[in-house]
């Protein structure tokens, strides 16, 4: 039975026109434009899709008021007959249910299946009519909407009420609005982060502003500990060639150690033992005093020459002297022993009636005017061998040829110009060899 208000649903009738649901019609109102009638002429480019030869034709759309039981009985059986026509069309052409054919404006797919049930639900169910199709039309299987796959177009299923095709494109809106706001927001994410990764790896989050800087939670990566460079050790010639600091008026604690170790004679001449005796207090370097003493006197240059003498350093037991590295005051003191006066030029001396040969710390540490601070080396193996020479029984020698090395027992520590012969520093006994 149809509804009381005379109008039935759309659920039984095809779909013969193209298009979406909402689809605007010419004229300005859905549906008021001309509309093309089952059994009229065919478009020139379509096949056929009206009713089969024979039918009554009709302009009113299915539910119009007034229609007797029967014809709408008639027009469910040309609606069957027409969705089998075009099954056996699209049969014939090779397509699929997911392929519609081209019929009239391009065919764009529907709403899934389960959108459109969603929101028939409630749409009353179609009033059932006896079928009056003939023999031949009654033995073909009936092709049901439902029988349709999920991507059959719109246009090919049997319409629903006009309700559900309503909510069918509402929810069909509604469902793609969804989604493209969520790939949007996905996008827009996925740059963000990409733009992000690629900021710090061209290293901009450090540059700017507060704002740019890298954050405090995240740790910053240790850099690898830089190996100083490795410093070489001085030589010997580096290190005599060095000043050191000293007061020249200091006076240090005028106790005495010896500096430990044994140092062979290296040569077969006649052998001088010694022992070499530190000030306690002094900021110098015992043991490079040490092997200075014992490179010096036992080079071939000096007392050594031609094997005459050989020298030997030793820590304990009896030396023939002491050579002693001591401050300018407690040389003084040790030089006046022997009746001689080192404070007024701040020089060394040979305590003869002690067993100390007294080297003056400040000479040792700041050189002379005479040789200059590139000559520290020079000087300190003057000064060696000039007092040595004093304990083996030299006495002092001036120069008398201007121009020519000074002797190693000349005063050189005070002056290298004696009675007007003006003579060059000259650290050797022997320097010619």
């Amino acid at each position: 039975m149809p509804p009381a208000d005379g109008h039935a649903p759309f659920s039984d009738a095809p779909q013969v026109r193209g298009g979406h649901p909402e689809q605007h019609e010419p004229g300005g109102g859905w549906g008021t434009g001309p509309q093309q009638t089952y059994g009229g002429p065919q478009t020139a480019g379509q096949p056929y899709h009206g009713a089969t030869p024979g039918s009554t034709p009709y302009a009113q759309p299915y539910g119009a008021p007034g229609r007797p039981d029967q014809d709408a009985a008639r027009e469910r059986a040309v609606a069957r007959q027409v969705y089998a026509q075009q099954a056996a069309q699209r049969a014939a052409d090779g397509r699929t249910g997911r392929q519609p054919a081209a019929v009239g404006p391009e065919v764009m797919p529907g709403p899934r299946r389960e959108f459109v049930d969603a929101f028939d639900a409630d749409a009353p169910a179609p009033a059932e009519a006896p079928d009056t199709r003939s023999g031949a039309e009654a033995a073909g299987p009936p092709v049901e909407p439902d029988d349709a796959l999920d991507s059959e177009p719109a246009e090919r299923r049997e319409p629903k009420g006009g309700k559900g095709r309503t909510f069918t494109g509402i929810a069909a809106a509604a469902v793609t609005t969804v989604l493209a706001v969520v790939v949007a927001g996905q996008v827009a994410e996925d740059s963000a982060d990409r733009g992000a990764a690629a900021a710090r790896a061209s290293g901009a989050d450090r540059g700017g502003g507060e704002g740019a800087s890298r954050s405090d939670a995240r740790p910053t990566p240790e850099r690898p500990a830089t190996r100083a460079p490795e410093v070489k050790p001085l030589s010997y010639g580096e290190k005599m060639a060095q000043p050191f600091t000293l007061a020249a008026d200091l006076k240090a604690t005028g106790k005495f150690e010896a500096v430990p170790g044994l140092a062979k004679a290296p040569g077969r001449g006649q052998k001088y033992r010694y022992r070499i005796d530190v000030e306690k207090g002094l900021s110098l370097d015992a043991g490079l005093f040490a092997e200075a003493v014992q490179k010096t006197l036992n080079d071939d240059r000096s007392w050594a020459h031609n094997g005459a003498m050989t020298f030997e350093r030793i820590s304990s037991g009896g030396p023939d002297f002491v050579i002693t590295l001591a401050s300018p005051g407690t040389t003084g003191e040790w030089c006046a022993k022997s009746g001689l006066d080192t404070t007024i030029d701040n020089v060394s001396c040979d305590s003869a009636s002690t067993d100390r040969v007294m080297i003056n710390a400040y000479r040792w540490a700041q050189g002379s005017a005479t040789f200059g601070p590139k000559k520290l080396l020079p000087y300190r193996q003057m000064l060696i061998n000039h007092e040595v020479g004093h304990r083996l029984g030299y006495n002092h020698v001036s120069c008398r040829t201007p121009g020519a090395l000074a002797p190693v027992m000349q005063q050189q520590t005070k002056s290298l110009d004696i009675d007007g012969i003006k003579c060059k520093p000259n650290p050797w006994v022997y320097p010619g060899s």
